[in-house]
């Protein structure tokens, strides 16, 4: 038995998420064990860093797997990618050891919103950014920021109100940063969130973006993100910004 860790890309647009499920075979772990049961003739089952919502991309989710094989990891890598559906592909492939596994030994993760901004409407790549139309007072972004790095209590975050574990993550960092990305004579302000911490609970990073644009827009003042935080209430936080701005960009381990 070979145990294998890949790095992978994927446009989640047209899937129901990462993680499996009863109700649907349109999933990026449902698509990708699939195949690798096919290719191998065995069952296998595939291990994610993380389960991105429904519309999520990536561009560095790690995975796990284990199979009988004599076949080596630039092998594996090459057949996989052979086979995938044209929207999910495997840009690394290594041999790992029986203690690895994506999500449990993931030490940061690191995922990035991104928002267009100005009065014209982005036509290619609108797939993976919000467009809002309306400035954003970034400072303002940047300073509801602060309150949330650390370990805190996410629960106001939590998407899942049906969720029975800890709520408890820590965040190492969120960075606000605005650049410019001309198409032809457009030119299209862009405003991109990142978010590093040990882990995200369901939804979590979404409503966080939801609540930064939020305060953005004036409509909250960056002290009122202590007090959401502080009140372990999802009503109390914005709204949950669309899935496809959102991207999972890396993993440490």
């Amino acid at each position: 038995m070979k145990h294998f860790r890949v790095t992978l890309q994927y446009d989640g647009s047209r899937y129901d998420g990462w993680q499996k499920q009863g109700n649907t075979d349109n999933t990026i772990q449902g698509r990708i064990e699939a195949m690798l049961s096919k290719l191998f003739e065995q069952e296998v089952e595939i291990q994610g860093s993380g389960r991105t919502d429904a519309g999520v991309h990536a561009v560095g989710q790690v995975a796990s797997f284990a199979v009988q094989t004599d076949l080596g990891p630039a092998k594996v890598m090459e057949r996989m990618n052979t086979f995938l559906p044209k929207d999910i592909v495997v840009t690394d492939c290594r041999l790992t050891d029986a203690r690895f596994h994506a999500r449990l030994n993931a030490k940061r993760k690191t995922y990035c919103y991104r928002i267009v901004t100005g009065e014209i409407r982005p036509v290619f790549g609108r797939q993976y950014v919000l467009w809002h139309p309306e400035p954003l007072d970034l400072e303002a972004m940047r300073k509801a920021s602060e309150y949330l790095i650390g370990e805190h209590d996410f629960k106001s975050f939590l998407g899942n109100r049906h969720y029975k574990k800890s709520t408890v993550r820590t965040i190492y960092g969120i960075t606000v940063t605005e650049s410019e990305r001309t198409e032809g004579e457009a030119v299209f302000p862009e405003v991109t969130v990142a978010f590093s911490g040990n882990g995200f609970l369901p939804n979590m990073v979404r409503i966080l973006t939801g609540t930064l644009i939020e305060i953005g827009e004036g409509v909250r003042k960056p002290e009122e993100m202590k007090e959401i935080l502080a009140g372990g209430d999802r009503t109390l936080a914005g709204p949950t910004a669309p899935a496809h701005g959102l991207t999972l960009r890396s993993v440490e381990y």
